[in-house]
């Protein structure tokens, strides 16, 4: 093979493999390659590495070290081989050496986080860290990580704290500060001490925060509000104060209010998705029991909409579903079909609900629709047999159920509902013959099921 091909076949290797930290920061000019050996032992290594033969590639990469010991590259290509293997000791040996040789290369000291943290040795993990960060303040988050697996909760508050003021906070971030106030290990201030400190400095939010967890912790909820009230009152803004206020607002049954505080708390983006997903549920409850603020609840599901892991209307459409209001089930399962239109559970639960309210229409023309599209779907067939029965249009009911006896599999019980729909049909445009074939279809599956 000449030099030339080989040169550009090292080249696709290093673009194309998993492990493209090589060229991502060393240009092919500084690898230094001293001769026509090294050069072909390191073609060799790469090779071996892109095809995972990790101990053949490290045998050609330790030939390019006794030629070339001052070469990062070759160190760095090492620690990787030798981490694909999981022989950690030797690795961190190669990347450090590789970190010793060029100190301010980050790919380098990449690979010693790597190792440390496959290794779980998160101890060692964290210096290493704090040298990433001067290339990329994002591993911040890794640092505060690090400091929960290591238990230095102080630490990772600090943190947690100087990263609020540069950026809003990522869910994990937000949950891991939540952890640490929340702590029984977290030292907390006594009660007169925050109380002292709120009348010193008013607009310090976490003094109230902790003092209303000192309050609620030992069920003194009356003075818990009042600091609530207060924080509200000092730090309007304050997201916080509105997420305390709304639980006092509802135990106090002053359910405006309580949808006032949780809609601001809604449109933070401090706020965790789990924390206003209780709210909601808890603001559900106080709607469903006492039949109020019916508005105030379609426009909180509104806002909660954005959150692509839980359909929030279908879940309240169950909700009400399981306690038979079935008007308010059919206004919420159609709005949570509208957020997916591809969710089957939500399409036949809305379904059942036209036909407990005998919405018939509404029933006929979404199981046509969506025949459109799940033309074998069997259930949709009875369902727009079923709706044209009661709409009095019978010839197009036998058309959808005649059409959906096709696709029905072992299932026993839909075959027994489209035979009564179809007696129904047949019965009422006078057609004695088919009236009774179906008839006798129903007997003979009845004498089946016994």
């Amino acid at each position: 093979m000449s030099r030339f091909i080989k040169y550009i076949f090292l080249i696709l290797l290093l673009t194309f493999s998993s492990q493209q930290t090589l060229f991502a920061q060393e240009n092919p000019e500084d690898i230094a390659l001293v001769d026509d050996e090294i050069e072909d032992e390191f073609y060799e290594s790469l090779k071996q590495r892109a095809i995972e033969n990790y101990d053949k590639a490290i045998v050609s990469i330790e030939k390019c070290i006794l030629k070339s010991d001052k070469n990062p590259v070759f160190y760095h290509e090492l620690g990787k081989n030798l981490l694909d293997l999981k022989r950690f000791p030797e690795a961190e040996s190669a990347f450090r050496k590789a970190v010793d040789l060029n100190p301010k290369e980050r790919w380098y000291w990449n690979g010693l986080y790597d190792v440390y943290y496959q290794s779980k040795d998160y101890q060692k993990s964290i210096p290493v860290v704090q040298k990433l960060i001067t290339f990329d303040k994002n591993m911040k988050e890794d640092l505060v990580s690090l400091y929960m697996y290591t238990n230095q909760r102080d630490k990772a508050l600090v943190l947690l704290k100087e990263m609020e003021k540069e950026m809003v906070l990522s869910k994990i971030m937000e949950i891991y500060k939540l952890r640490i106030q929340e702590s029984s290990a977290y030292a907390k201030p006594e009660k007169k001490e925050l109380e002292k400190a709120i009348e010193a400095n008013p607009l310090v939010e976490q003094n109230y925060i902790d003092l209303m967890l000192l309050y609620s912790d030992s069920n003194q909820e009356e003075k818990a509000f009042d600091v609530a009230k207060k924080l509200a009152k000092e730090i309007p803004n304050s997201e916080w104060a509105n997420v305390s206020l709304f639980k006092f607002y509802l135990v106090d049954k002053k359910g405006k209010e309580a949808s006032e505080s949780m809609f601001k708390v809604f449109k933070s983006h401090k706020i965790d998705m789990k924390i206003k997903q209780r709210m909601l549920n808890e603001f559900l409850i106080y709607v469903a029991n006492t039949n109020t603020l019916n508005e105030e609840l379609s426009k909180a599901i509104d806002y909660l909409q954005s959150d692509s892991k839980i359909n929030t209307a279908k879940e309240v459409g169950k909700f009400f579903y399981n306690r038979k209001d079935m008007e308010k089930t059919v206004y919420y399962l159609e709005k949570g079909l509208k957020n997916d239109t591809e969710d089957f559970e939500t399409l036949m639960l809305l379904m059942q609900s036209y036909i407990s309210t005998q919405n018939h229409e509404s029933l006929a023309k979404l199981s046509e629709d969506y025949l459109e599209l799940y033309p074998s779907q069997s259930t949709l067939y009875f369902y727009a047999g079923l709706s044209n029965n009661k709409l009095t249009n019978y010839k197009k009911a036998i058309d959808y159920l005649e059409t959906g006896l096709e696709f029905i599999i072992e299932d026993l019980e839909l075959e027994k509902q489209v035979y009564i729909q179809l007696v129904e049909s047949y019965k009422n445009i006078g057609n004695k013959k088919k009236e009774d074939y179906y008839g006798l279809k129903l007997q003979t599956l009845a004498k089946k099921n016994k």
